[in-house]
């Protein structure tokens, strides 16, 4: 896709864009991942949507903030293409679905099950929301450089936060099919990128287990040290990433 002159939502210039770009939910998250560049500057700021450009060995990054949910997300994601961006990593948090996922641990996203609203207005139902292979490769590669442990397998994406009383969540199917996590933005991300072919993938850190919680989510608190812990290597393992991806161009 040819860049357009102006992103009119995330505000800025094609031009203040790297080809690769690492997508977090929070604008607090996306200042600390741009720390970590070297070089960082900010290029935008709107609405949830702030964006950073640095460098990091060698290789130029953006990082961007998506906001929560796929609409807002999708919106982030399709603009970034559109600025040229031909990489892209999504690093969030996520609910463990099952029982032997502590919190803290990182999973890599291979997939995503498509239980949001903004995909099924994208593509055919039986569309497959699937991470680019190059990006799975380069997450597990820098997350074992790094010591880490992580996971890999696929994620729910829904645009269900906390549930009703009138129709509560099974989780039990989800957990027998061996989804890993939960989380909400990661389909629109996947989906986007393959319309454009372009690469992404998803590393997340997990900050609860919804099937071991209460229902009313009362009990949820993703601000601990063991999961602000997790968020930091999260972090570093995308951005290592990154460098190891080649673009398009």
């Amino acid at each position: 896709m040819a860049k357009t002159a102006r992103l009119p939502t995330l505000r800025l210039e094609p031009e203040a864009l790297a080809d690769r770009a690492l997508v977090v939910g929070d604008p607090a998250r996306a200042a600390a991942a741009a720390a970590l560049l070297d070089e960082a500057e900010q290029v935008g700021n709107n609405r949830e949507y702030v964006t950073y450009t640095g460098r990091h060995r060698d290789a130029a990054i953006s990082v961007c903030s998506h906001g929560v949910g796929s609409a807002g997300a999708g919106i982030c994601f399709e603009e970034l293409v559109r600025g040229g961006v031909e990489v892209m990593i999504r690093a969030g948090t996520c609910g463990a679905l099952q029982d032997d996922i502590a919190d803290g641990e990182r999973i890599i996203a291979t997939a995503a099950v498509r239980d949001d609203g903004l995909t099924q207005r994208l593509v055919p139902a039986g569309y497959p929301a699937t991470a680019h292979h190059e990006v799975v490769a380069a997450l597990a590669s820098a997350a074992e450089a790094r010591g880490d442990r992580a996971r890999a397998g696929i994620a729910l994406s829904t645009d269900l936060f906390y549930p009703s009383e009138a129709l509560r969540i099974d989780w039990a199917p989800w957990k027998m099919s061996q989804v890993l996590a939960v989380e909400m933005e990661l389909a629109p991300l996947f989906v986007v990128a393959s319309l454009h072919g372009v690469k992404a993938g998803g590393i997340l850190t997990v900050d609860g287990n919804p099937t071991l919680a209460a229902d009313d989510m009362s009990e949820y608190d993703p601000y601990r040290p063991v999961v602000e812990e997790g968020i930091t290597r999260m972090l570093e393992i995308a951005i290592d990433a990154l460098t190891h991806i080649p673009s398009r161009s």
